[in-house]
């Protein structure tokens, strides 16, 4: 039985789901550091092939194996999630890579973007409008990339592939009709024998540096998909729970404790156009978080129907 969608502007119970998942999200950088010697499509996956079976685990405890097997006669079904699989892919390996590659800020930057991505992708496809405090958080953000482009265009499109693919993939989970855990299963299942072949390719190849050559490296990357199953979860709980905006609206906290990351823990530089861009971003943060609340203020004060 799939969740209940919630109305436009509606919170319900998503909050404690979307707080746990970007709350995990915002630390990830920490965990993925630890792999940082293994190739970066290895890492993919493995935190692919890892999740799969802790996924059928909380199915069999929820009693969800049978919406399982009935998405898998369901092609229309079957082709929306196949379309999340390869965006959360696409997703999974650009950020793992910009971790390794120390630009850690880029990936804030990316998911700073993303709620803003979720705003346009909402008023396009779901029919949530776009109030003017709105359009204008848009437009700053956008004056924030437009300067990327002239001064840090090299890791502008780590930012951009990250914001678009996640606002890409939430809008696809948000309105297929399948549950959030059985959705996540044929996702990891879609991209599971690609996962495996891959997999055993490193592991034939033997460098020395992935799953099978030392055992604290192999522990990390099997809790991967622990790190991988259950934010991911949470998040598309969140997604059928509360309205496309709201849920843009709590994933400011992932990109600002990555932002910490980035500069105080790993002490990567921050490029006088990326901080240009970061203060726009956060400006037009304030005035989406401004009319945010005030949505929600006002909706607290009307009456009950």
């Amino acid at each position: 039985m799939t969740e209940d969608k919630a109305p436009a502007g509606s919170h319900q119970g998503g909050l404690p789901y979307a707080l746990a998942a970007y709350g995990i999200w915002g630390f990830v950088p920490l965990f993925f550091k630890l792999l940082s010697s293994v190739p970066p499509v290895e890492v993919l996956a493995q935190r692919i092939i890892w999740s799969l079976p802790l996924c059928f685990l909380i199915m069999f405890f929820r009693r969800q194996i049978g919406e399982y097997l009935a998405v898998l006669t369901d092609w229309r079904t079957l082709r929306l999630l196949l379309a999340s699989a390869l965006l959360i892919a696409v997703n999974w390996l650009v950020y793992i890579y910009s971790i390794f590659t120390d630009h850690v800020l880029a990936a804030s930057l990316g998911y700073y973007l993303n709620p803003l991505v979720n705003v346009m992708l909402g008023m396009v496809f779901l029919g949530e409008r776009l109030s003017r405090l709105q359009l204008a958080a848009v437009v700053i953000a956008g004056i924030g990339v437009a300067i990327l482009l002239a001064g840090a265009l090299d890791t502008l499109w780590i930012s951009l592939t990250l914001a678009f693919s996640f606002g890409i993939y939430g809008l696809i989970r948000k309105v297929v009709p399948v549950g959030s855990l059985p959705g996540l299963a044929i996702e990891t299942t879609v991209l599971f024998v690609p996962s495996l072949a891959i997999a055993a390719f490193y592991l034939w190849a033997g460098d020395g540096r992935g799953f099978g050559s030392d055992g604290s490296i192999s522990a990390l990357l099997m809790a991967g998909g622990i790190v991988t199953a259950v934010p991911l979860l949470l998040f598309a709980t969140a997604a059928r729970r509360m309205s496309y905006a709201a849920l843009g609206f709590v994933q400011f906290l992932a990109p600002t404790v990555q932002f910490l990351l980035g500069l105080f823990v790993f002490h990567e530089p921050l490029k006088p156009a990326q901080l240009a861009c970061f203060i726009l971003i956060w400006a037009s943060i304030a005035v989406f978080s401004f009319d945010m609340w005030r949505k929600m203020r006002a909706e607290r004060m009307m009456p009950a129907a």
